[in-house]
């Protein structure tokens, strides 16, 4: 099933997975792919009763979890990071010194730190924070996974951490390294104490909105080359243009976002996932323009505010998130309100253009 799977002589651990959504579910399988023994839970009884079928111990509450998990258990929290801290909570009283719990999803790293002290540590039970990149396609591609938290306890989960991650196949090796791969060449590296882990995600999150936005902002300035063309009309206060002889060009954006996944710099798997959306809907009208925003974009300038460091780049293209959304609908009113009042210029009343 996964081209990219490790080598069956590594050691398998039994885990506990407390979440089976797209992600959870589909770690589950990876892990059971390489031999991992994997006891389910979530909220709803359908997933665990699927991931049964497939192969996997079901546990129907979190004490039948614990239960079904030989000591020192290592229980993975794929969840929403707002239930993060609850299940946590809950999940703590059952377990025992030398036990692992491991938040796998997006929490802010802050929160990481704060729960790794009081809660766990003075439990003796071991805390680490995963940030786990690979989405609905992690199934077959692995996951790029940055974690914190202890050295030993990371030690200890390394085989599950190399099951979950694509493998040192995913890319060719950087020149200059040889020898043994190392864990970050397999997909998965130990990046500092508690909170390292998702304080690393919340920034590759934060470089993703940028990424995002370029190529966004690009696409639309090729998507508007044709507004000199003879058969588009040209607004004047819109596209208020000069030279509208130059901007006469029909572009095929399916076309274009393929041709730059073929020796171009800009080739990504960001733009891979453009090129098949722009092949199924040219004009992709089945999205509104609304994009919404899970919080690392927000906490990655939080940081970058604390840090006194500039990140511009990113900061725009979350602000573009809002924007997209209506949130800058006084805004734009005002801009009109105040261009009319000292110029006299005509400000629509309307939305339409």
């Amino acid at each position: 099933m996964h081209d990219t799977m490790h080598d069956t002589m590594q050691p398998t651990i039994q885990l506990g997975m407390v979440g089976l959504g797209r992600m959870g579910a589909n770690m589950v399988r990876r892990l059971m792919a390489d031999g991992h023994e994997c006891v389910v839970h979530d909220v709803s009884s359908e997933p665990i009763d699927l991931l049964a079928a497939e192969g996997a111990t079901p546990a129907h509450t979190l004490e039948d979890l614990v239960a079904a998990i030989n000591p020192p258990r290592n229980i993975w929290v794929m969840i929403p990071a707002a239930y993060v801290g609850g299940t946590i909570e809950r999940l703590a009283p059952l377990l025992s010194p030398g036990d692992t719990i491991i938040d796998g999803g997006n929490s802010w790293y802050r929160h990481d730190v704060d729960r790794s002290r009081p809660l766990l540590a003075d439990k003796g039970i071991n805390y680490l924070d995963v940030g786990t990149s690979g989405g609905v396609h992690g199934l077959e591609r692995g996951y790029c996974l940055m974690i914190g938290g202890a050295t030993d306890a990371v030690d200890r989960m390394a085989p599950i951490f190399t099951s979950l991650a694509p493998g040192i196949e995913a890319a060719e090796r950087t020149p200059g390294r040889d020898g043994a791969p190392s864990p970050a060449e397999q997909g998965w590296l130990h990046c500092g104490p508690s909170g390292a882990g998702h304080f690393v995600k919340m920034v590759h999150n934060g470089i993703e909105y940028g990424l995002m936005a370029a190529y966004a902002e690009g696409l639309n300035v090729l998507a508007k080359a044709n507004i000199g063309a003879t058969d588009h009309a040209v607004d004047a206060e819109t596209a208020p243009l000069d030279d509208a002889e130059y901007y006469q060009y029909d572009i095929d954006l399916s076309a274009v976002s393929e041709v730059w996944r073929r020796g171009s710099v800009v080739s990504s798997w960001l733009l891979d996932l453009t090129a098949e959306a722009l092949l199924d809907d040219p004009k992709l009208d089945q999205y509104a323009g609304h994009v919404s925003d899970s919080g690392e974009g927000r906490w990655t300038i939080h940081a970058a505010i604390d840090e006194g460091v500039p990140a511009p780049v990113l900061s725009a293209a979350l602000y573009q998130r809002f924007s997209s959304r209506g949130r800058s609908d006084i805004g734009d009113k005002a801009l009109s309100a105040m261009r009319a009042g000292f110029g006299g210029h005509h400000e629509r009343k309307d939305s339409s253009r």
